[in-house]
């Protein structure tokens, strides 16, 4: 069965290594270098479970205190009403 893409219906996809940002509770962890498939229409990204499922154990361990993250970066933050 070949893979189609769930977003517009492209058939072709290519390999790559991706950042991938994780979100839960109001914590982040942004991961670089995730291997992906993306569709060579619109972009769209498919990981393995298997990946998704090490990311969110990296997050854990990382907001449990069991692991140091390799960087920590200063995000700002802007509400969108107040944007001038």
């Amino acid at each position: 069965m070949k893979k189609t893409c769930n977003f517009c219906g492209n058939k072709n996809f290519r390999d790559k290594q991706v950042q991938y940002f994780y979100k839960r509770n109001n914590h982040f962890l942004i991961v670089n270098n995730v291997p992906a498939e993306e569709c060579e229409y619109c972009g769209e990204q498919y990981f393995k479970a298997s990946v998704l499922k090490k990311i969110e154990k990296d997050f854990m361990n990382i907001y449990s205190a069991r692991k140091k993250s390799k960087k920590l970066i200063s995000i700002p933050l802007e509400e969108f009403a107040e944007l001038a």
